[in-house]
C-alpha cells in the first residue's frame, strides 16, 4: 500500500443524526463554514462554472445540492455576481435539513445576498432544473449506489453541466482534518466528523469509476487544495437517456 494511501471507512456522522441537538449542529455548520472559507470551495466551484460557460453574459441559474448552512451558496453568489456584469446568476441552496435551511437563510440576509433557499430531498425528489447543479462535501456521505443515484439527477436536471467539490481520500487529507478541525474549531461535532469524512472520501480512480457508472464518464476531475476533488462536468446530449 503506498506510504499516503488510506484504508476506506465509512461510520456514521455526528452531522448526519437527526436527533443531534440545535446548538451542536449550529456550531458544526459554523466550524464548516470556516473550513470551506479557507479551502476556497466557492471560489472553486465558480471557477468550474465559468470553465463550463465562458462567455459569462445573462441569466444563469445554478442549484446549490446539499447546501448545508448556506456558507458556500452565499459566497458563491457573490463570485458569480462579480465575474462580469452581464452575468446575472440566480443560485438556489437546496437541503434536507429545516435547521440548515433556517440558518442558511438567516446568512443570506445578514449578508445581503441574493441566494435564495428550499428543504429539498435531492435522493427523493431529483434536482430542480437549472444551468448548472454543483454540490460541495456530499458524495463522502453516499454509498456508491446512491452516489450515482445523487450524479444522474444533477446531470438530468443541469443544462449546462455540473460542479462538485469534495474530499480525497489519503493521510495526507486526514492529517489536514485533524489540524484543521482541533484548531479553526471548538466544534465536537466537526472534530469527530471530520477525520471521518476523509476516510469515507474516494481517491481520484474511485471518483472516476463512479463518474462513469452515472454515465459522465467525461467529466474532468482535477484537485484542489486542501486535498479535494473538483468534478467538472459538460452536459452531453445523452445524459438525459442515462439518468431515466
Amino acid at each position: 500500500m503506498p506510504v499516503w494511501s488510506l484504508p476506506f471507512s465509512r461510520e456514521p456522522e455526528l452531522m448526519d443524526d437527526p436527533a443531534l441537538p440545535a446548538a451542536d449542529h449550529v456550531a458544526a455548520l459554523e466550524a464548516l463554514a470556516t473550513i470551506n472559507a479557507i479551502s476556497r470551495t466557492a471560489t472553486h466551484l465558480a471557477r468550474g462554472i465559468t470553465s463550463l460557460r465562458p462567455n459569462d453574459s445573462g441569466a444563469l441559474t445554478v442549484v446549490d445540492v446539499a447546501c448545508g448552512g448556506g456558507d458556500v451558496t452565499v459566497a458563491l453568489e457573490r463570485r458569480l455576481a462579480g465575474t462580469t456584469a452581464r452575468l446575472r446568476p440566480a443560485v438556489v441552496g437546496i437541503d434536507i435539513s429545516p435547521r440548515a435551511i433556517a440558518r442558511a437563510e438567516q446568512l443570506a440576509a445578514k449578508r445581503a445576498s441574493g441566494a435564495t433557499f428550499q428543504v429539498c430531498d435531492v435522493l427523493r425528489d431529483g434536482c430542480p432544473p437549472c444551468d448548472v447543479a454543483v454540490s460541495s462535501l456530499f458524495l463522502h456521505h453516499l454509498d456508491d449506489a446512491t452516489a450515482v443515484t445523487l450524479l444522474r439527477h444533477m446531470a438530468a436536471a443541469a443544462r449546462i453541466g455540473i460542479v462538485i467539490s469534495d474530499l480525497i481520500r489519503g493521510r495526507l487529507g486526514l492529517a489536514l482534518a485533524i489540524v484543521g478541525t482541533t484548531l479553526l474549531s471548538s466544534s465536537r461535532v466537526a472534530r469527530v466528523d471530520g477525520p471521518l469524512s476523509v476516510r469515507a472520501a474516494r481517491t481520484i480512480p474511485e471518483y472516476r469509476r463512479l463518474l462513469t457508472a452515472a454515465g459522465l464518464s467525461t467529466a474532468a476531475i482535477r484537485r484542489a487544495w486542501p486535498e479535494r476533488a473538483v468534478i467538472i462536468g459538460q452536459r452531453t446530449d445523452d445524459v438525459a437517456e442515462v439518468a431515466t
